[in-house]
């Protein structure tokens, strides 16, 4: 699984994932940081990527084009890096669930709330 962390997720919370998820990105480490919502979704569609998000764009994205690539709206409201990471170790069961049981292929947007 493979999960690219919007600009405003902390590069910690992907280097903290790494054990739970294949390949965790924040869009710094791919020089996406300045780019529009729309060239990061597409460089998540062209890489396999599901994108993790505060931002209610992306969601609203998927709602225009549908999927992929999937989306995860965090909507935890303002917490710590280490409150995020202990989250996704939370539900990361959930989130895998979410992007590969073919049970939920129809589905572009996951959002999680605490």
């Amino acid at each position: 699984m493979k999960l690219l962390f919007d600009q405003n997720i902390s590069y910690k919370v992907a280097v903290n994932l790494t054990s739970f998820f294949e390949d965790c990105k924040q869009v710094k480490e791919l020089a996406l940081e300045n780019k529009t919502d729309r060239e990061i979704w597409q460089y998540a569609k062209n890489n396999g990527f599901t994108i993790v998000t505060f931002d209610a764009d992306f969601h609203e994205l998927a709602t225009i084009f549908g999927h992929p690539p999937k989306i995860i709206w965090l909507r935890t409201g303002n917490i710590n890096t280490t409150e995020l990471i202990s989250t996704f170790k939370q539900f990361s069961l959930k989130i895998k669930s979410f992007i590969s049981d073919p049970e939920f292929a129809n589905l572009a947007c996951l959002e999680i709330s605490k």
